[in-house]
């Protein structure tokens, strides 16, 4: 933080959806403001005309405005502040903190009352102290690739969600066929010929007592010749359909509706998702091309993964090093050590940017499988544990990654001159 401190003022906003709560106090901790406005454009437009006068009539040089990531509610605001005139000539500076942090920070006060305008204080006295590690606001010129990426997400969330639920309706009608094992037909449930199967047949008894010679060309058919061995899996979703619990006759049409519902929701959120994909890939390519092609240099990192990253990074000289990085995704690990005992378990913190440890974290999986390096690192720390060995493994992939990462964006190379 390059200001000051005997000279600024420092706000903290407690943003809900309809009000902002407004608390300011100096270095010396006297509360100089403290109101709260309604969540618009002309309670934000009072804000800033207050701060611009506690400003100048407490002559104080520089203003520190820091506010809770309240879902969307608190973008509006934040972006209004950072750019607003009359605040320009006093260097604002605006952080949008993670709710965990400020209210860990609030335990600090003994027997502290719940008020909005407490909270407000807890956050102006949170940025008095310097513990602000974050950014500060980057304006609004990565809002739309941001909210493109975070959209994209969110489908994905969601598209995870409706296969989860579909996979216990699967079971309920198929039980074979939704369980791991060895002899499943179809290594994709979610795929063209599992869709068929489970749709167009009414009941496991219509597979079973199907001649092998037309449920082979049924799999041929949905399939469009992609088996190597149609036959085998005829044979091998025959078995699964014999195998299989079975139901009472009217449980099996409400389960096909369900199912073939499900698949329609997948189908149209992959699509959705794609139609994502091309507009990301367009708006990135216009906003910050250089950061851009320093990160697809690296194989295994295409651009959705490139956009959402530079679309939470923003620039790479917000960031001091690539410690400084991994802390704002989140990918740090608490330490357990008392005495001479240190624990091996240890809890990843996922205090930063769930959208950037997500990228970090998808990045590392593909890029594994492409550069040595990161594949001999991923086996290495798979083997060194016998529990939850892929995703620790991952994780501290992605941990290297950042490194990588930070070096690329903070010199403009491309992996080829890394």
């Amino acid at each position: 933080m390059n200001y000051d401190v005997l000279s600024t003022l420092f706000v903290g906003i407690d943003v809900s959806s309809l009000t902002n709560t407004v608390c300011a106090i100096d270095f010396q901790n006297n509360k100089l403001l403290d109101f709260d406005t309604k969540n618009n454009r002309i309670g934000a437009e009072y804000i800033a005309e207050a701060i611009a006068n506690c400003l100048v009539s407490n002559n104080l040089d520089y203003v520190v405005i820091a506010l809770e990531a309240t879902s969307f509610y608190s973008t509006h605001i934040a972006n209004f502040l950072s750019t607003n005139k009359k605040l320009l000539p006093f260097k604002p500076l605006v952080y949008q903190l993670n709710p965990k942090t400020t209210a860990n920070y609030k335990k600090t006060f003994v027997d502290i009352d719940k008020t909005d305008h407490l909270d407000a204080y807890v956050i102006a006295d949170f940025a008095r102290c310097g513990k602000i590690s974050s950014s500060p606001w980057r304006g609004s010129q990565f809002l739309a690739l941001q909210r493109l990426t975070r959209h994209r997400f969110h489908l994905v969330q969601t598209l995870v969600s409706e296969k989860n639920w579909m996979l216990s309706n699967i079971y309920l009608k198929f039980s074979e066929l939704a369980v791991n094992n060895r002899d499943k037909p179809f290594s994709d449930i979610y795929g063209a010929t599992s869709c068929a199967a489970l749709t167009e047949f009414y009941s496991l008894d219509e597979i079973v007592y199907k001649p092998i010679d037309d449920l082979t060309q049924f799999v041929m058919k949905k399939s469009k010749n992609r088996f190597k061995d149609p036959v085998k899996v005829a044979t091998l979703l025959k078995q699964a359909a014999k195998n299989s619990y079975r139901l009472d006759k009217m449980a099996y049409e409400p389960l096909n509706i369900a199912i073939s519902s499900s698949f329609n929701v997948i189908k149209a959120l992959e699509n959705e998702i794609k139609t994502v994909d091309k507009a990301i890939e367009k708006t990135v390519k216009g906003l910050n091309p250089i950061e851009y092609q320093s990160l697809i240099s690296v194989k295994g990192i295409g651009p959705v993964i490139s956009s959402g990253i530079i679309s939470e990074i923003g620039t790479i000289a917000s960031f001091q090093s690539h410690d400084s990085l991994a802390k704002f995704a989140g990918l740090t690990w608490r330490k357990r050590q008392s005495g001479n005992y240190s624990s091996d378990e240890t809890e990843m913190t996922k205090t930063g940017n769930p959208y950037l440890r997500y990228y970090f974290i998808e990045a590392a999986s593909s890029v594994k499988n492409y550069i040595p390096e990161f594949e001999k690192y991923y086996r290495k720390k798979y083997y060194e544990v016998t529990t939850h060995q892929h995703k620790r493994a991952l994780a501290l992939t992605a941990r290297k990654l950042v490194r990588m990462i930070f070096a690329l964006l903070s010199k403009n190379r491309i992996y080829s001159n890394y």
